[in-house]
């Protein structure tokens, strides 16, 4: 069960982008990164593929390091650390340290 989800509200802790919020769009663990929206972006050239779509600059969002990011606590609205509690009926859920809310 991994600590940052898709969906998940973060917030940059370090870098270019430190201090900026976003939604994971989707993570990568294999590479232990992620892709936030709005967070490292990178502009690309791209070819106009036929008539329709037309090419010029583009903005893409970048995978960023997990370890630069931290989950957004959904009590106070501050960076938190994530940890795990079993409940009684043996489901395994996510919780905010900082405040002990549960991470939807």
């Amino acid at each position: 069960m991994a600590k940052i989800r898709k969906g998940d509200r973060v917030v940059v802790l370090s870098g270019k982008d430190k201090g900026r919020e976003g939604s994971v769009v989707e993570v990568l663990p294999t590479s232990d990164r992620a892709i936030v929206e709005g967070i490292n972006v990178a502009r690309k050239s791209q070819r106009p593929v036929d008539e329709i779509n037309q090419g010029g600059i583009i903005d893409v969002n970048m995978p960023i390091r997990l370890s630069k990011l931290a989950v957004v606590s959904p009590k106070d609205g501050k960076p938190t650390r994530v940890g795990f509690r079993i409940e009684d009926d043996g489901t395994k859920v996510r919780i905010c340290k900082r405040t002990g809310a549960e991470i939807k």
